[in-house]
């Protein structure tokens, strides 16, 4: 993984876990989903999300758009549960590179 997307990712799975959804959708300017519907997918999951393990982030698909200016990832991550640690549930995120900072799309949650 391209450490430096760590830290944005981090940021994002911190709020989701917290259950801070409307701080989640200004972080991601609301592009694709509302807070109530990301309370929805997790809700309609029935399970507690907590912060993966150290090793889950091996088993991110991290993509960089080829030839996309500013530069972009599209990442998709499994989220981890309280009662069957690694879930069905997966996190799809674009992450974009403007300047020397981060810009984060939730693009969604949803059940492999």
């Amino acid at each position: 993984m391209n450490e430096q997307l760590r830290e944005p990712i981090n940021r994002v799975l911190v709020l989701l876990v917290t259950g801070k959804y409307a701080e989640l959708t200004t972080l991601t300017h609301g592009n694709r989903l509302t807070a109530k519907e990301i309370a929805t997918a997790i809700t309609d999951y029935g399970r507690t999300l907590i912060i993966p393990p150290e090793d889950a982030y091996g088993l991110m698909n991290v993509v960089e758009v080829t030839n996309a200016q500013p530069k972009r990832w599209s990442i998709a991550m499994p989220l981890w549960t309280q009662e069957e640690g690694r879930s069905d549930l997966t996190l799809e995120l674009t992450v974009i590179k403007h300047q020397n900072k981060f810009v984060i799309e939730l693009d969604d949650i949803h059940v492999l």
